[in-house]
């Protein structure tokens, strides 16, 4: 008789676990999708600070970050006192959670052989 009693347990267990699994695989995705735009983002500000500390034009850093970023990315370049400043900024889809923001900026030093431009 007792086998008789527990013979729904198992679809009744999945039931009540189902939706909880369903909404950490949401969480798990969403994480995943805002953490690889903002490494991109990081990459991109990285790249185009390379590029400006070995001398290149403002639009060959931008286009140095677009390169790694992504072209939705906003690139923004400044120098000062033998510093370049490299920000990135791209807004990111995060499923079901609707978009964030991504940006990250690079600091680097002008290698002095070649100049910051």
């Amino acid at each position: 008789m007792t086998e008789r009693r527990e013979r729904g347990a198992i679809t009744a267990e999945l039931a009540l676990a189902l939706p909880a699994v369903v909404a950490l695989m949401a969480v798990v995705l969403a994480v995943g999708s805002a953490a690889a735009g903002q490494i991109a983002m990081v990459s991109g500000a990285r790249a185009g600070a390379r590029a400006a500390a070995l001398g290149l034009s403002d639009a060959e850093v931008s286009a140095a970050a677009e390169a790694v970023a992504g072209v939705s990315a906003s690139v923004s370049v400044s120098r000062a006192d033998g510093l370049v400043r490299v920000h990135c900024s791209r807004s990111v889809p995060v499923p079901p959670f609707g978009f964030r923001t991504a940006q990250a900026t690079v600091v680097a030093v002008c290698e002095p052989a070649r100049g910051c431009g």
